[in-house]
């Protein structure tokens, strides 16, 4: 006896399931990917926000910085102010007593016969203005203080002769001199303390 036996639905059985099969890993790996690009998404959104915050902070910092800065800047220009006014007091506290000198070096430097009928000051120029009653007087007088540690640099602007009474010649002169100003220090820095040991 011959026994047919007929495949077919069991094929198309065996073929529909593993269609199913199919369908079934398809949409688990689409389910899959789509998780993991909303991990992927997700990550990436947190880490440029992150990334952001830190921007956003450090814009913050230097905005701060920026003002210490100007702030600084204004307390170097006070400073500098403060300095220049201390150089100015220094340089008044040395020049008080210089006129004093300036006029006992004149009274020990000018000869006899000479009258100074008046001395100026512009700055650390002196102009003295005078009378003799010889040009070796004159000449002696620009000697003197040539040597003197005072006053330097005597120019002798002009001499002219003039005539008082009639049997008597006058020599009238201008000089000029600088002053030798005292040296005021520099400002010191500030020199760290070294520690004892």
């Amino acid at each position: 006896m011959i026994l047919t036996i007929n495949l077919l639905p069991h094929r198309q059985l065996r073929r529909a399931e593993k269609q199913r099969e199919f369908g079934l890993m398809a949409a688990l790996v689409a389910v899959a990917m789509a998780a993991i690009m909303f991990v992927s998404w997700s990550f990436i959104k947190s880490s440029i926000e992150g990334q952001q915050a830190r921007n956003q902070r450090i814009q913050d910092e230097i905005a701060r910085l920026d003002q210490e800065i100007v702030a600084i800047s204004g307390l170097k220009t006070q400073i500098q102010h403060v300095l220049e006014r201390k150089q100015i007091v220094e340089r008044l506290q040395s020049d008080r007593n210089l006129a004093v000198q300036v006029l006992d070096e004149l009274a020990r430097q000018v000869p006899e016969g000479i009258y100074l009928k008046s001395i100026k000051q512009l700055g650390d120029e002196i102009v003295l203005s005078g009378v003799a009653d010889t040009n070796a007087r004159v000449a002696s007088l620009v000697h003197n203080l040539g040597l003197s540690q005072i006053v330097r640099d005597p120019n002798l602007v002009e001499i002219k002769a003039t005539h008082t009474q009639p049997e008597r010649q006058l020599f009238e002169f201008v000089l000029k001199l600088s002053l030798t100003l005292p040296k005021t220090p520099a400002p010191a820095a500030a020199v760290p303390a070294v520690p004892k040991g």
